[in-house]
């Protein structure tokens, strides 16, 4: 068991204290209110309510149960492979579908998928949660991922992550157009300070985060972009492009919530990925299709001249 308690700011008054505890720890609103339900969290001393709003100044003070060791399990999940040898695989994820198990998603994940594909031959270098995975695209973004069979080709491929010498290019539908048609976003990102399930713009705490864009399509209302990353941070694209007033079609976190529902999150998809390959030498690069979700909404934009 783990204890931690805090003093509310005042800033945080009128606040439920659920939400409060959800943004300190980063765990849900749900898993919060079990912990209170079942006496874990003190108010001033006392049990709390999970309806108590806050005033200010009070102590709170939560146990945390330990980590439950996990270990994933292979499933049968079909998996759509643009390329593979003996030391990587290339492949195009489905929107919705989570790279690695973590809480509340410990199955249907890609890794349990490549656990049945690949048996053990997969790297070790992330740990037994995250075999293979090199980089990772959020759960509701599609589109290319690469995989390492084993730790030398996972240290080659993360080498050239790290010096941004892997080719990255994404498509992207965002709200209403740039300034420009064609630019570089620089602006670093970091955890947002309140919300701390999000990533926000940021001076302190933060890493240096380069987009470069490029205008596919005009549409009214809309722009079709391409996106190249030059760094790779949490969220960078949907960060951006929301920092500089034009966020991502369907992006309920970092814009309007509209279309979010009809697309199932946001419309994203990582198209191109190239690399050199860390065993051979050779410059490999692949692009795939765009997917049904992303050429259907285009479908239903008004070109502009």
């Amino acid at each position: 068991m783990n204890k931690k308690s805090w003093i509310i700011p005042e800033s945080a008054a009128g606040e439920r204290i659920d939400s409060n505890i959800a943004r300190e720890t980063e765990l849900s609103r749900a898993a919060v209110q079990g912990l209170i339900q079942s006496g874990m969290v003190f108010l001033q001393g006392k049990p709390a309510d999970k309806n108590t709003r806050l005033r200010g100044g009070e102590e709170v003070e939560i146990t945390l149960p330990d980590p439950v060791a996990y270990t994933a399990e292979a499933e049968d999940i079909p998996l759509d492979i643009e390329y593979e040898d003996n030391d990587l695989l290339v492949v195009n994820k489905p929107k919705g579908m989570v790279v690695h198990p973590a809480a509340g998603n410990y199955t249907g994940t890609l890794v349990n998928a490549l656990l049945y594909h690949c048996g053990d031959s997969l790297s070790g270098i992330n740990g037994v949660l995250r075999p293979g995975i090199v980089h990772r695209i959020d759960k509701d973004t599609s589109g290319l991922l690469l995989v390492a069979k084993n730790d030398r080709a996972h240290q080659g491929l993360a080498e050239q992550i790290q010096a941004h010498s892997l080719t990255r290019l994404y498509e992207t539908v965002v709200i209403g157009a740039p300034k420009e048609d064609a630019g570089t976003i620089n602006a670093p990102i970091g955890r947002h300070p309140i919300h701390r399930k999000k990533m926000t713009v940021i001076a302190q705490n933060s890493k240096n985060a380069v987009t470069h864009y490029e205008v596919l399509a005009h549409y009214a209302g809309y722009t079709h972009l391409r996106c190249k990353l030059e760094t790779g941070r949490t969220h960078q694209i949907r960060v951006h492009m929301a920092y500089t007033g034009h966020p991502v079609v369907g992006d309920a976190v970092y814009g309007p919530s509209k279309f979010s529902k009809e697309l199932q999150g946001q419309c994203l998809h990582a198209r191109t990925v190239g690399f050199i390959h860390p065993i051979t030498g050779e410059y490999l690069e692949f692009t795939s299709e765009l997917p049904a979700y992303f050429t259907d909404f285009l479908k239903k934009l008004t070109p502009k001249d």
